[in-house]
C-alpha cells in the first residue's frame, strides 16, 4: 500500500491514556495518524519515534472546546494530507462525587464542554470532509455511564448521554451517504488514575485500555461496514 492510500486518522487526545494505545493500533494498521492534544511538548515527548519515521501529523496547540482551533486543526490536516477517513475522539472529562443539589453548575460546564462541544465541533469538521467523499468512520467514546444515572454522577452521566445521542443523531443524518458514525461504552478502565483512586477495587475486573481500543480498531474497520449509530460497550469482566 503506498503512502497516499493509506487512511488517515485524526485522533483526539493522543497523549492520553487511552488516546495513546489507539494511536498505535491504528498506526498499526497503516493509518497515517493526526495526534491531537492541547500540548506539542507532550506528543513530542510520547511520539519521538513517530516524528522521525515521518507520515504521521503531530498537532499540538489545539484546544477542542474552541471552534476556530478545531477549525484550524482540520485546515492543517487538509494542508497536510488533503483528507480525512477516520475520527476517533477519546477526548473527554470526569468530575463527580456531589448530589445534584450540591453540585456547583460550573463542574456541569466542564463536564459538557469538554464532553459533548469538543465531539460536536471535530464532528461537525469532519464530516464536511466526508461527505463529498461519501466515506468516512467516526468513533466517539462515551461510557457506559450514557446508559444509567447513579447518584453523585448526574454531570458525567448526562455529558457522556449527550456523546451518545450526538453519535446517533449523526448516524442517522449521514448513514445515506455512506458514513459509519459510532461510539464505544467503556465501563471503568484501568489506567494508573483509577487505580490511584479506587486502590481497594478488584481492577482484574476493569477493562483495558486494549480492549477499548480494539473495539474502536473493529469500528474503523471494513469488518464494520455494515454498522452504524451504535454503542459497544465494553466492560470487561464487570
Amino acid at each position: 500500500m503506498s503512502d497516499l492510500d493509506r487512511p488517515v486518522a485524526v485522533v483526539t487526545g493522543a497523549s492520553g491514556n487511552l488516546g495513546a494505545v489507539v494511536v498505535r493500533r491504528l498506526a498499526a494498521d497503516a493509518a497515517r495518524v493526526v495526534l491531537v492534544d492541547r500540548s506539542q511538548e507532550r506528543l513530542e515527548g510520547r511520539y519521538a519515534d513517530f516524528a522521525r519515521e515521518g507520515g504521521h501529523l503531530l498537532a499540538g496547540g489545539v484546544d477542542l472546546t474552541d471552534e476556530s482551533s478545531v477549525a484550524s486543526l482540520f485546515a492543517k490536516v487538509d494542508e497536510h494530507f488533503g483528507r480525512v477517513d477516520m475520527l476517533v475522539n477519546t477526548v473527554g472529562g470526569f468530575r463527580g462525587g456531589s448530589p445534584i443539589h450540591e453540585t456547583d453548575p460550573a463542574d456541569w460546564d466542564f463536564l459538557f464542554r469538554l464532553n459533548v462541544r469538543s465531539a460536536l465541533l471535530t464532528c461537525r469538521e469532519a464530516v464536511r470532509r466526508m461527505l463529498p467523499r461519501e466515506s468516512g468512520r467516526i468513533v466517539n467514546v462515551a461510557s457506559e455511564a450514557a446508559l444509567s444515572g447513579a447518584a453523585n454522577f448526574a454531570g458525567y452521566s448526562v455529558a457522556k448521554t449527550g456523546v451518545l445521542r450526538l453519535t446517533e443523531a449523526l448516524a442517522g443524518e449521514t448513514k445515506a451517504a455512506g458514513l459509519h458514525v459510532n461510539c464505544v461504552l467503556p465501563g471503568t478502565m484501568d489506567t494508573p488514575e483509577n487505580r490511584e483512586a479506587m486502590p481497594d477495587a478488584d481492577f482484574s475486573t476493569w477493562v483495558t485500555l486494549e480492549q477499548v481500543a480494539d473495539a474502536i480498531g473493529f469500528l474503523c474497520s471494513p469488518a464494520a461496514d455494515g454498522v452504524t449509530g451504535a454503542a459497544l460497550p465494553v466492560r470487561g469482566k464487570a
